[in-house]
């Protein structure tokens, strides 16, 4: 089958359904029978309000109201916009206003609570008015957009990848061959179903391999992360995705008494994406709930954008983690050498179904194993483009002699068939010579002091003496009475570890800035730091940078 459509309604059935557990801990509930005859009538109203290749954009809260709406979009060929329900405040509606004007929608479909949220934006609730037997199906291609995938935004401004029906069963393909012979049963997560990870890696992927859904809120996982871990044990279920962010936090927030309640025997597999994965995270999370039931090779630790559907890399079940230790000097000069002692990375699974080469940033030709370089991915998964940016699509899918291939601007090397991602290539900071990845300077700073919090390095050009690192640091509530005892461990610790000169910079919690799906801001905490804007706690800076923060004081 070439479309996603004709997929699902392939394989309909009423002992599979979806499940999302609401705040207070009720459920609502909707069969895979229930969830086509929503998104028929959805399609039918779509149809008739003229929305067949019109970009649509959602906005919904979590549950079961979007993925009827997404998938009524599907049903009737509208392009459906996935985006997160803006919060209060100036800052939100606008955001809201451009991805609309960047998409092209003319219509927000939304839930009642939301319907009248929108200034300028027309919105409407999707009534059960239609009737679903009325609906005819649009002709569809592999080649058809099924949405679009707006990018986090993380190193630029938010784009709108094009991904079409091929691409789509591709990558759920690529996601069904993980699991082997035994095809998931039951799968269970918190991602936001704006974000690819949760879209792809939860929601469709249900839909496409036949397995029920247990899913509840980000929000509600943040408040109490055991709610998480609950839903597995209680619904036994044998899947689950995350970024790193929410094994960590599992981590540090769950209580003892609350893990003695939990079963998580049945796990079989417990997909981790980041950029890159932190090894640490893998090890604390399986020390804390081994107790439970947790094993280590149920770790999948992978690899993926939102410009190749989703998933690159994956390793397949049973497998568990492959971290091995590199020299850092080597490192820095782009070239991966096994250390015992070395910094520790996490491999990312092996390339199956996509073609992968690691290419010089700079000079665009293939690299050998062992070296560092930009990864390169071909294959039906990569996505057509982005919507309405020719330039930036050109710039990203590059057609050469042998196929079309997408850039991701991550760095990487391939060793021993497996892929390990190092960073991002904008977030390099080179330092006479050195490549210095963000995330060790991040990490080395964390650990320094129980007070440290989420940190952003990035690096300023210093017209004297070249490119010098700067560390914005938060401070972990109520902590703030240590900021210079916090700052002379910080600044210890990167000077034994990485020998370069760093202006630190110590904010309160929750001003360095993240994406909706969790990734570091780097650039534009760059940009705050560069205007003053930063409302600091303490700062420690070098002699040319000094007298930046004053607007933030």
């Amino acid at each position: 089958m070439s479309d996603f459509v004709s997929h699902l309604r392939g394989r309909l059935r009423d002992d599979r359904a979806f499940v999302f557990v609401q705040d207070d801990l009720r459920t609502v509930r909707l069969t895979f029978t229930e969830l086509d005859r929503r998104a028929r009538a959805a399609a039918v109203r779509l149809t008739e309000l003229g929305m067949t290749d019109q970009p649509v954009l959602l906005l919904y809260p979590a549950g079961l109201d979007f993925t009827v709406a997404f998938l009524g979009c599907l049903y009737a060929r509208a392009l459906a916009v996935p985006a997160p329900l803006p919060q209060a405040g100036a800052q939100h509606a606008a955001r809201v206003r451009a991805l609309a004007e960047d998409s092209g929608a003319r219509l927000v479909l939304t839930d009642a609570t939301h319907e009248s949220a929108f200034d300028g934006l027309p919105a409407m609730v999707l009534e059960e008015t239609a009737d679903p037997d009325a609906w005819i199906p649009p002709a569809m291609t592999g080649d058809t957009i099924a949405y679009l995938q707006y990018t986090s935004g993380s190193t630029s401004e938010p784009r709108g990848v094009e991904v079409s029906h091929r691409g789509l069963l591709h990558n759920l393909g690529l996601f069904r061959r993980l699991s082997g012979d035994v095809p998931p049963r039951r799968l269970a997560g918190w991602l936001p179903h704006y974000h690819d990870m949760g879209l792809v890696g939860l929601q469709l992927q249900a839909l496409h391999t036949g397995a029920d859904l247990v899913f509840m809120s980000p929000n509600a996982f943040v408040a109490r992360p055991v709610r998480w871990l609950e839903m597995i044990s209680r619904y036994r279920a044998d899947w689950t995705v995350s970024p790193d962010f929410g094994y960590s936090w599992c981590t540090r927030r769950i209580t003892d008494g609350e893990r003695a309640g939990l079963d998580l025997s049945s796990l079989a597999m417990a997909l981790s994406g980041a950029e890159p994965i932190n090894p640490g995270t893998l090890a604390g999370f399986e020390r804390k709930f081994a107790p439970a039931g947790f094993r280590p090779t149920t770790w999948n630790p992978g690899y993926g954008l939102a410009e190749c559907t989703l998933m690159v890399t994956c390793t397949p079940r049973g497998l568990g983690p492959t971290i091995r230790g590199f020299a850092p000097a080597a490192l820095e000069r782009r070239r991966a050498v096994p250390a015992d002692d070395g910094v520790p990375l996490v491999a990312c699974g092996s390339p199956n179904g996509l073609d992968l080469r690691i290419v010089d940033p700079d000079g665009l030709a293939p690299l050998p194993d062992g070296r560092i370089g930009e990864i390169w991915v071909a294959g039906p998964s990569v996505a057509a483009g982005y919507r309405g940016h020719l330039d930036a699509t050109r710039e990203t899918f590059r057609t050469t002699g042998d196929g079309r291939w997408l850039r991701t601007g991550d760095l990487g090397f391939l060793l021993e068939g497996q892929l390990y991602v190092t960073g991002r290539l904008k977030d390099v900071i080179i330092v006479r010579g050195r490549n210095l990845y963000p995330q060790d300077l991040e990490e080395a700073a964390r650990e320094a002091h129980p007070a440290s919090g989420r940190g952003a390095a990035f690096g300023v050009v210093n017209p004297d003496a070249g490119e010098h690192v700067v560390l914005v640091q938060e401070m972990r509530r109520g902590r703030q009475e240590h900021a210079g005892e916090v700052a002379d461990r910080i600044l210890d610790r990167l000077a034994e570890r990485f020998g370069v000169p760093v202006s630190l910079v110590l904010v309160g919690h929750g001003e360095v800035r993240q994406t909706t799906s969790g990734k570091l801001r780097r650039r534009h905490m760059r940009d705050l730091f560069l205007r003053g804007e930063l409302p600091f706690v303490h700062a420690e800076l070098e002699p040319p940078l000094k007298g930046l923060l004053h607007a933030g004081s």
